[in-house]
């Protein structure tokens, strides 16, 4: 996964970059999962990462539903000392990506047409822990980094009860960005596109619901009723891995003050040949650029969001995806280091897209995007590739994408993300001579999980 720092100096005005509006998950189907439950991926996943109800119940019930793979060891008769609950065999997981990647012009001054191998190596630590407690957590070694970090982690607690005369699935969850709990591919940390490059210009305006993966560390309760109604709330801090501890909040655009609330409802039915969600989620966060003390930006992010799948001629599956991002902000703290205008600014988000599964060999999804807000040439100033000329974060496009899995733990796939609009502009958007079409991006990619 990507992560951006923001660096400050005591002379250089504050400038934030946010997470690109189609940053792709990490998350993926890992073979630990398949050898716990006795399923091939096809058991829980459309095509990979896309769940499908078995896969959603599956992470709902804390990665340990279905075969039993667990020792129970008995202190003794009297249960005067607590039961020892040892897996059979530890869950973990690898992957090994590769990958090509072409823009339509060069980024100034460097070689196009990159080939990496590896892009990334992940290691998974994914599946149950004990009788109710299971986790997916990545580590990744990124190539241009040249070392291991933390990547998304997903840790939960889960339990069942009835309700109501109705099954009632609660449990604990532990995470290290929002979204990452969430069981649909509609939300910023699952949504489409599946893959993505590691350099290719990427468009500079995001929501900070979408923008604070592995940057903050969360915990918070989820309930799912009836298989129907979904309800999940948690609370933020700022962790910035890599950073010294306690934090100090220096050099990092974001520190959260106080705690930050994220909720999530949603409802879902289920029939023979449909399976459709639609939803609601948000975040609100208080934050001050390079400190932990004064002035305050203010963040409220609510969105809505729909998922519908539709199974056809026996195997295939049709999905319908989509959603909604509303950004209102107020940045006090940013204008008074002159890195944004004075007074409310706001920024919306619209991500959809449609994807058709010929079984579970292959997969052909197209989605579009369209990100607009307030201008600001404070926020988004000029500059070569990764600036705005004129200040408005306006950036709008279209992502295709074939993959096919010869075999499931084998993706091959190939994307092309074609820009209308770029940090506000078609024809010369950063004042440098760059259209929006020259980050038209072409990626080849090959993943193989053990």
């Amino acid at each position: 996964m990507k992560k951006v720092t923001v660096l400050f100096g005591a002379v250089v005005p504050v400038m934030v970059v946010l997470f690109a509006t189609v940053n792709p998950p990490s998350l993926r189907a890992v073979p630990s999962f398949a050898r716990q439950t006795g399923l091939p991926c096809s058991g829980c996943h459309y095509t990979p990462p896309e769940l499908n109800p078995a896969g959603r119940r599956f992470k709902l019930l804390g990665y340990v539903d279905r075969a039993d793979e667990t020792k129970v060891v008995t202190a003794d008769a009297g249960k005067k000392r607590a039961a020892l609950d040892l897996l059979a065999s530890l869950p973990l997981s690898a992957m090994f990506e590769t990958s090509f990647t072409s823009t339509k012009s060069p980024v100034p001054g460097t070689q196009n047409g990159s080939l990496e191998l590896p892009q990334d190596v992940s290691l998974f630590l994914a599946g149950r822990w004990t009788t109710h407690v299971g986790s997916f957590v990545q580590v990744t070694y990124d190539v241009q980094d040249d070392h291991f970090g933390i990547d998304n982690t997903d840790v939960r607690y889960a339990n069942k009860t009835m309700l109501g005369g109705k099954e009632l699935v609660f449990g604990l969850d532990a995470n290290n960005g929002p979204t990452i709990e969430d069981l649909w591919n509609t939300t910023p940390a699952w949504g489409y596109s599946w893959v993505a490059d590691d350099w290719a210009p990427t468009p500079t305006a995001a929501p900070i619901i979408a923008s604070l993966g592995q940057d903050v560390a969360g915990v918070g309760g989820y309930a799912m009723w009836n298989n129907h109604l979904y309800l999940d709330a948690a609370l933020y801090r700022s962790q910035h891995v890599g950073a010294s501890q306690p934090n100090s909040g220096t050099d990092f655009g974001f520190n959260v003050r106080g705690l930050a609330p994220y909720w999530r409802v949603a409802w879902q039915q289920l029939t023979g040949k449909t399976q459709y969600e639609f939803g609601t989620y948000g975040m609100h966060m208080r934050s001050s650029p390079g400190a932990i003390t004064g002035l305050e930006d203010d963040f409220t992010d609510w969105a809505v969001d729909a998922q519908i799948d539709r199974t056809l001629f026996r195997t295939d599956v049709l999905s319908l995806r989509g959603t909604y991002i509303r950004e209102n902000s107020n940045l006090a703290a940013m204008a008074a280091l002159e890195a944004a205008s004075a007074g409310s600014h706001h920024l919306n988000t619209l991500m959809a897209n449609a994807e058709y599964h010929f079984g579970n060999r292959a997969s052909g999804t197209f989605g579009w995007f369209d990100t607009h807000g307030t201008v600001d040439p404070f926020l988004y100033p000029s500059g070569d590739v990764s600036g705005s000329a004129n200040g408005d974060p306006r950036s709008s496009g279209y992502i295709a994408n074939f993959a096919y899995w010869p075999w499931q733990n084998l993706e091959l796939s190939a994307q092309y993300t074609g820009y209308t609009r770029f940090n506000g502009g078609n024809i010369n958007y950063d004042a440098a001579g760059r259209n929006a079409s020259s980050n038209n991006t072409v990626y080849l990619v090959a993943r193989f999980l053990f």
